[in-house]
């Protein structure tokens, strides 16, 4: 029998902790990048089916621009951070190097999506940080790589290139928050069959 009354719930407490203590970390990061206060809004955390990502993100034929990594450690997995194309304009648009951009939601230069990859790995860093500081596990990513796509392909080109990945993702809603205007974007951490146990384990949570 358990000693935890619901345990999927007290996963989700656990998982929300690392959320929390991630968007810290991220905001001050992405603080310093564009050289002006960025806050992250508190996350909301999900555990979801791998299946169910792509509808997630507004179906499999929605496009989107998804930043991934392959998670290294003891706990390997995969990680995408996915945002609609309007929303990386928008984040675009408050980087000061990058004003005066000609590009449309569906159009990006290499500096642009440089400016994209570079917020995703920010992000990466900062969960994985956390997760490895309340697990103990040291977690790095891997160098990351950006697609702009349809999220059904994005994900069936990161199961090509990463291997079988685990039935369950987590997700953790992002939200960016500076001067005064919001961008949402969503993280996923897919770990590989067995990992996430061994994260659960590691955390204190009872797995069968």
């Amino acid at each position: 029998m358990s000693l935890f009354p619901n345990d999927e719930a007290f996963k989700l407490d656990v998982l929300r902790e690392v959320g929390n203590i991630g968007s810290g970390h991220a905001a001050t990061a992405l603080s310093t990048l564009m050289d002006r206060p960025v806050d992250m809004a508190v996350p909301t955390v999900s555990l979801l089916p791998f299946e169910s990502i792509a509808e997630r993100v507004g179906g499999p034929e929605e496009l989107v621009i998804a930043v991934f990594f392959r998670v290294e450690g003891p706990a390997p997995g995969n990680m995408f951070f996915i945002l609609h194309p309007r929303s990386a304009r928008r984040l675009l648009a408050r980087f000061e190097v990058l004003k005066g951009s000609e590009g449309d939601e569906y159009t990006y230069s290499e500096l642009e999506l440089s400016a994209l990859c570079e917020i995703g790995n920010i992000l990466a860093g900062s969960y994985l940080s956390s997760l490895g500081d309340l697990t103990g596990l040291y977690m790095s990513p891997s160098v990351p790589s950006i697609a702009f796509d349809m999220a059904g392909a994005i994900l069936s080109f990161g199961l090509l290139q990463f291997g079988v990945m685990g039935d369950e993702a987590l997700l953790i809603d992002t939200t960016l928050v500076e001067g005064g205007q919001k961008t949402e974007g969503q993280f996923f951490l897919i770990p590989d069959p067995e990992s996430f146990d061994k994260l659960f384990r590691a955390l204190g949570v009872p797995v069968e």
